[in-house]
């Protein structure tokens, strides 16, 4: 017989990225799509954004985070990573929600790309404009 174990599941956005976070109680290997978080970001400034939540809760080392992420760049999968192990942290421990929110990492950035208008060339760039 095999005992199930705790999971603590968020889901984060940011951009066009979506990350699906599994907390696992372990200690502290963060997967991403299979690899190795070191391995998956191309940069430091980037694993320092996924741990924030873990820092700030003083919980890292006590929990592996398995991720599924898809869509966007590196560093909107980062921000997407970022608030699916807050609402996964969240989950596992209400009592977390102040710190958390203090921080700012429940909160979904809003910002996203914004769309190509007819008659322009990208969002606001006009075409060159000549007097003759």
């Amino acid at each position: 017989m095999i005992l199930a174990q705790v999971q603590y599941y968020g889901t984060g956005r940011r951009k066009s990225s979506t990350a699906r976070v599994r907390l696992v109680p372990g200690t502290g290997n963060i997967t991403i799509n299979g690899r190795e978080a070191r391995d998956y970001f191309p940069y430091e400034t980037q694993l320092l954004i996924l741990n924030q939540p873990l820092a700030a809760t003083e919980t890292e080392g006590t929990y592996d985070v398995i991720v599924n992420v898809d869509g966007g760049g590196f560093t909107g999968q980062a921000g997407a990573i970022r608030h699916g192990i807050s609402r996964a942290l969240l989950e596992a421990d209400p009592e977390y929600r102040s710190t958390l929110k203090r921080e700012g990492f429940l909160t979904r950035d809003a910002r996203m790309k914004e769309r190509k208008k007819y008659g322009l060339k990208g969002a606001r760039r006009a075409p060159q404009f000549s007097k003759r």
